[in-house]
């Protein structure tokens, strides 16, 4: 019995593989998605925005220098310390924006 998940030919198989990526490409789409205003900005044209991670991991995109230049300022930076995580956690109004409630 021939299995309809496994293709028998060369081209099939190809075909399959095509298939597979595609929907991969768009599950991993749905569970990471990008927001809209991180996309572009109506003042500053696509071009000329900063670079994003998505954009070199996801899209294949050959990093820029400048975003190599941050991305080892980041790496070379001091660990944050307990006292400025819980700051920062403090001041942060978790996903409803209440500051009086952080989380």
């Amino acid at each position: 019995m021939i299995n309809s998940n496994n293709p028998s030919t060369e081209g099939e198989f190809a075909h399959w593989v095509d298939e597979k990526a595609e929907a991969f490409k768009f599950e991993l789409g749905e569970k990471f998605p990008v927001p809209p205003s991180e996309l572009h900005s109506d003042s500053l044209h696509v071009e000329t925005s900063a670079q994003k991670l998505e954009e070199v991991l996801l899209e294949h995109e050959t990093p820029t220098p400048e975003f190599l230049a941050e991305l080892q300022a980041l790496k070379d930076a001091p660990p944050l310390t307990e006292e400025e995580l819980d700051r920062q956690a403090m001041e942060a109004g978790g996903a409803d924006g209440d500051k009086s409630m952080p989380e």
